[in-house]
């Protein structure tokens, strides 16, 4: 019986592990890959200006006016999502 309860006790413990790591993946890092595929797209739309205007997806209940979107100026993008702004320089592409 001891050694069943031990080998729960490690289930649970890798199960808690996984959630935790799934959840700071999907907080942390998710909305940083979107924001950058977001902005490679525009990067690949700009016209010969450097300009481009757009919306990011995935964040649909923001309240906020200029919340997930993306301009390029003079081939600088700019990303507002989920509260953090993201930039990039689409001149190399």
């Amino acid at each position: 019986m001891k050694e069943a309860t031990g080998e729960l006790n490690m289930t649970v413990i890798t199960v808690v592990a996984i959630a935790a790591i799934a959840a700071l993946f999907t907080i942390f890092i998710m909305p940083q890959i979107q924001a950058n595929i977001a902005m490679q797209t525009a990067c690949s739309n700009i016209d010969a200006n450097g300009n481009y205007s757009g919306t990011i997806e995935g964040n649909a209940g923001s309240d906020a006016q200029d919340e997930n979107t993306i301009n390029c100026t003079n081939f600088t993008c700019t990303a507002k999502y989920n509260g953090r702004t993201y930039t990039k320089n689409c001149s190399g592409t």
